[in-house]
């Protein structure tokens, strides 16, 4: 008896969910224009540097630096904001020790330990 009873009870929770309509799905906001881009979406510091990027400057030094010889003739460029700083130099390829030294403004520096030379040149940050 309570068997046929809950039978009952399930069949009918059943049917009442089927006669349940589903209302219609709310639209996306996104959908209707699609994902914007990341030049669209930028603000601030970043879309100032998309908008100097596309220009063709590098005003934030994001980009991989020009390469250079390293010799005394075409020693390697160290943009900087002070006087002096700090470079580190990986001498060889696989090597896993860096040589820290100090590069002032003005001078040619010679790293210790494999010869390369480095200059500091004064750089200023687009405000």
């Amino acid at each position: 008896m309570a068997s046929l009873r809950l039978c009952q009870l399930f069949s009918r929770a059943a049917a009442a969910r089927r006669t349940v309509t589903l209302s219609r799905p709310a639209l996306r906001a996104m959908s209707a224009g699609g994902v914007p881009t990341d030049e669209q979406q930028a603000t601030g510091l970043e879309k100032r540097n998309i908008q100097s990027l596309q220009k063709g400057q590098d005003p934030y030094s994001t980009l991989k630096p020009k390469s250079y010889l390293g010799t005394k003739d075409d020693p390697h460029i160290v943009p900087s904001i002070n006087k002096k700083r700090i470079v580190g130099c990986i001498c060889e390829e696989d090597n896993s020790a860096i040589i820290w030294f100090w590069v002032h403004e003005g001078e040619v520096h010679r790293c210790p330990s494999c010869g390369s030379h480095y200059k500091l040149v004064h750089h200023e940050l687009p405000h």
